[in-house]
């Protein structure tokens, strides 16, 4: 099972803010990203981008994420080598960063393999995001590029949902699309379980009792 949104792409960021900086994101209520509506995520990263000292955003697309299978290389490690690029762009002295390994300590130092210069610190922890509010502004940052980039698909595409496999309005959607057009839109992620199986199901009429065999 995959995790993240079936539809859309990834979004990473990373947020500088110099030391005696660092309060202002507390006193602005910066949290975890996936605790705060679309629409104060939205007025807090403005507020962020206007007080940090720099910022990197990337977008990794739908045909990105699956080309890393061609590329054998996994999620975690698509996501690392992202977060690596952003690092060296900004250039921190100190690194807080969300570790996407079930090894915190390992995850950290795959990170510093990968940077071009040399940090006076790196602090990997699982659920960054809640702990470290440097940390939670860059994914609200993250969330809002996201979320504009969802509303804009739905200009286009229509209404979908949210993106993730959880969302019934998600699945109608790609199982009707496929139905239709007899391929996966654009703006989904074809290696994800729940496209194959709707590809599968719509396409290439195998049903769900195939699974079972």
């Amino acid at each position: 099972m995959q995790k993240g949104p079936v539809i859309g792409p990834m979004v990473i960021c990373g947020v500088c803010f110099t030391e005696n900086n660092l309060n202002y994101l507390k006193e602005i209520g910066t949290k975890d990203s996936k605790k705060l509506s679309a629409k104060r995520r939205y007025e807090l990263a403005k507020l962020i981008k206007q007080k940090c000292h720099s910022y990197e955003v990337i977008v990794i697309s739908a045909q990105e994420i699956d080309a890393r299978e061609k590329n054998k290389i996994t999620l975690n490690r698509l996501e690392e080598l992202k977060m690596a690029e952003i690092i060296n762009k900004l250039r921190p002295e100190i690194i807080y960063i969300d570790a996407a390994d079930v090894d915190e300590e390992r995850f950290g130092k795959s990170i510093r393999k990968l940077l071009n210069y040399n940090p006076k610190e790196i602090i990997s922890k699982h659920r960054a995001d809640e702990i470290y509010p440097i940390v939670s502004a860059g994914s609200i940052i993250a969330k809002d590029k996201r979320d504009a980039i969802i509303e804009e698909f739905k200009k286009e595409y229509g209404e979908f949902g949210s993106g993730y496999p959880s969302d019934k309005r998600t699945t109608d959607f790609l199982r009707e699309w496929i139905k239709k057009h007899k391929k996966v839109p654009s703006i989904a992620r074809k290696t994800w379980d729940t496209t194959k199986k709707i590809l599968d199901e719509e396409v290439n009429n195998k049903k769900i009792t195939d699974y079972l065999k």
